[in-house]
């Protein structure tokens, strides 16, 4: 097994088939959300799983990566995954500063040596972006045309306008991210730790999960902004400890049953899927 390093055991993978339905679940996408440092020592990881780089795109990320670090001085670098189009695929990568969940920035790449930034995903834009159907082209100043039949006046007065919407390929791909990392981008409890200031930091100190907690959904967290925490009463926020978990657990996802967890190599990893993202891999080892 792989020598430990801090958070370097955790990642995640989506996979989500080649036909997007809008905003459905029913995305395509490949996702290795890796530490750029240790990608090549662990991305075997993932490879039951279908997801494998080429000796080509290794050696040009291991280069890449590290320029994009340096040139927008990010404290870490992930390699989020790759978005498959009909002509290009996107390589998608995510750089953060100290705090890992601010000023989060997501870059694309259509060689994995070129990477362009991409603008925060905005509400309007999400909504904006959310009425396109179909795969991605792989071209991002591709513009997609969406006719809506809109009724104007009321009564025998009212009448039939079509209206046509136009939406950049650019704009959807930054909805669809952040879409999925709202949705089922985790981490395992205790891997980041929440300080006085506000600051989310890694976990220095975190080699992993123990093979018993592995195996329970309520040891991954959301990484997000947390939804169903502030519900919660004080009765139940009395067993928590406010450093790690400040974030909600996937075990209260909606749909229920809505992950799958596996262990593989015997107890030396542990893989979590969506079976709402389909095609989206978690993996973890534990300590």
């Amino acid at each position: 097994r792989p020598a430990k390093q801090p958070g370097a055991s955790n990642s995640s993978i989506h996979l989500i088939p080649e036909n997007i339905q809008g905003s459905t679940a029913q995305k395509y996408t490949q996702q290795l959300n890796m530490d750029s440092e240790s990608l090549i020592q662990y991305v075997d990881f993932v490879g039951s799983s279908g997801v494998v780089l080429s000796p080509e795109q290794k050696a040009a990320l291991q280069t890449s990566l590290v320029i994009m670090k340096n040139h927008y001085k990010f404290h870490r670098v992930y390699l989020w995954g790759k978005i498959l189009g009909i002509k290009d695929d996107y390589f998608i990568a995510q750089g953060v500063s100290r705090d890992e969940m601010a000023e989060r920035k997501t870059l694309y790449s259509l060689d994995c040596v070129q990477w362009n930034l991409l603008p925060p995903a905005t509400k309007a834009m999400r909504d904006h972006t959310s009425v396109v159907k179909g795969r991605f082209t792989g071209d991002p100043s591709y513009e997609y045309e969406h006719t809506e039949i809109r009724k104007i006046g009321e009564g025998e007065d009212a009448t039939e306008e079509e209206h046509t919407i136009q939406v950049k390929e650019e704009d959807r791909l930054t909805s669809v991210i952040a879409t999925i990392d709202e949705e089922v981008a985790i981490a395992p409890r205790g891997a980041f730790i929440k300080t006085p200031h506000g600051e989310v930091i890694q976990n220095r100190s975190f080699e992993g999960l123990s093979v018993s907690e592995a195996g329970k959904l309520n040891s991954y967290f959301h990484q997000r902004e947390p939804l169903k925490l502030k519900e919660k009463t004080l009765l139940e926020k009395s067993d928590l400890d406010p450093s790690i978990d400040f974030w909600d657990s996937i075990e209260e996802d909606i749909p229920r049953g809505s992950w799958s967890l596996q262990f593989e190599r015997g107890s030396g990893l542990v893989s979590l899927r969506s079976l709402v993202w389909l095609g989206y891999l978690f993996f973890h080892v534990p300590g």
